[in-house]
């Protein structure tokens, strides 16, 4: 295990110019669309900053990705207008797309640097992001803002950088790399889309009449929050970067017995920092913590979703437990209730969801002693290709204090998955040490079977 920290020395100009719509390139439909049961929830009520690094491409010499992309942008948007329409909120507090066609906010810049210069920033919790995804005032909130707001960047060495900033309720990661794959389409002269985008968020609303048929502890309400790990300040975050190569994460896998059975890597990865980050907090060994894992139901049987939708399609199932007894049973108990925990997604569990939401007002996930990981190490963001080739690294731009990312990442030690991760500056040190001796650790029990 490696802790990714950039460069303190590393500094850079960037020139940008005012900030602009791009409003979609034909006339759009004028209209209210409503959201899904599951996007409005009030835990996806929160922007989400993304970030692409590209390298120059003899091939496109002459080509300004800044024009090129927003050219493509403007194209996209005809097919996919409800981004560039501004939400509303009806009664119940359900959320709906007016769709306005006033467009998504985009900014033009060039930094005084190379791709190579950057070297080690190019990671999630790029230190100069804040220069690569302006904030434009009064642009981030969830009612009656833009939706989507880019930078592209160019870069003295001929390459970019593409960072964006997307109101979560509208869609998640396969949904928003489907819309970027549009852009791309329409970058390299498509006339339209090549996978046609679906609205229909009817098929992930609540039944007439709701009725919570299933077990949520990932919307348990906690009322005795004494000496449980809470949510932090974020403005008292140290932020780091852990990358995983193939030999920690072997050494993980030796600790677990072969009656455990066929384990993927984002199982082994999660229980290891789930724990590693509870003993750090010190938490009172009799309260309950909570990992509650994202698992998308895009594509899986029995539930529905036609190719195209790009509304969120994911839940949030928790795995609870003593936090004594995570601290100190092995690794495979933490596993098993992983697997217990993502055992329970069904049909039902889902409409169990969207029911909650309508019956209980769209509540917030449960914040006390827990810690959510989105796996988006298959979503694809290093291959959204706007002409110059893949990135050199995309994904989540940074971590939250209770939401963390699992990306896939390479360095000079190799490709494996990057972790980035938030906490109080003495939690860090607690957690970096055991981290480091939990991925030291080597105690064979037979072979562990991948399923990636």
């Amino acid at each position: 295990m490696a802790s990714l920290v950039s460069s303190a020395a590393l500094v850079f100009s960037v020139k940008r110019c005012d900030p602009e719509f791009v409003r979609p390139a034909k006339p759009t439909p004028r209209e209210v669309k409503q959201l899904s049961d599951i996007d409005d929830q009030e835990g996806l009520r929160f922007q989400v900053p993304v970030i692409m690094f590209y390298p120059s491409n003899p091939l496109m010499k002459g080509k300004d990705p800044v024009k090129v992309i927003r050219e493509a942008l403007g194209k996209a948007l005809v097919y996919y207008y409800p981004f560039a329409g501004r939400l509303i909120e009806g009664e119940n507090r359900k959320l709906m797309v007016d769709c306005t066609g006033e467009g998504v906010l985009f900014i033009e810049a060039d930094a005084d640097t190379t791709l190579e210069n950057l070297g080690d920033a190019i990671q999630p919790m790029c230190p100069c992001f804040e220069e690569l995804l302006y904030d434009v005032p009064g642009s981030g909130e969830i009612l009656g803002s833009p939706l989507i707001l880019i930078q592209v960047t160019r870069l003295r060495c001929g390459g970019f950088v593409f960072a964006l900033r997307l109101n979560h309720t509208m869609t998640d990661a396969p949904g928003l790399i489907q819309f970027l794959n549009a852009i791309s389409d329409m970058a390299k002269g498509l006339s339209a889309p090549s996978i046609s985008p679906i609205w229909q968020r009817e098929l992930l609303n609540a039944r007439n009449p709701p009725l919570i048929t299933r077990i949520h502890h990932e919307f348990e309400e906690v009322n005795n929050t004494n000496k449980t790990l809470m949510a932090m300040d974020e403005n008292n975050l140290v932020h780091r970067s852990f990358f995983f190569c193939p030999k920690e994460i072997r050494a993980l896998r030796n600790q677990l017995p072969s009656s455990l059975g066929p384990c993927s890597t984002f199982e082994v990865l999660m229980a290891c920092i789930w724990k590693c980050r509870t003993i750090a907090f010190v938490v009172d060994p009799d309260k309950v913590v909570r990992f509650t894992c994202v698992i998308n139901i895009r594509g899986k049987r029995g539930f529905d979703l036609p190719p195209g939708y790009y509304g969120n399609a994911f839940l949030c199932p928790a795995s609870i437990t003593k936090a004594g007894m995570l601290c100190t049973y092995p690794l495979e108990y933490a596993i098993r209730l992983l697997k217990k925990a993502k055992a329970e997604m069904s049909k039902e569990y889902v409409k169990s969801v969207a029911d909650l939401m309508v019956i209980k007002g769209r509540p917030l996930f449960t914040q006390p002693g827990n810690y959510l990981v989105s796996d988006v190490t298959r979503v694809g963001f290093e291959d959204v290709d706007f002409g110059w080739g893949k990135a050199v690294y995309g994904g989540a731009a940074r971590a939250l204090s209770m939401i963390s990312f699992c990306m896939r990442f390479e360095n000079r030690k190799g490709e494996g998955n990057v972790i980035p991760i938030c906490l109080l500056p003495l939690v860090m040190e607690r957690f970096e040490h055991e981290l480091k001796r939990t991925t030291n650790e080597v105690k064979p029990n037979g072979p562990i079977t991948s399923m990636l």
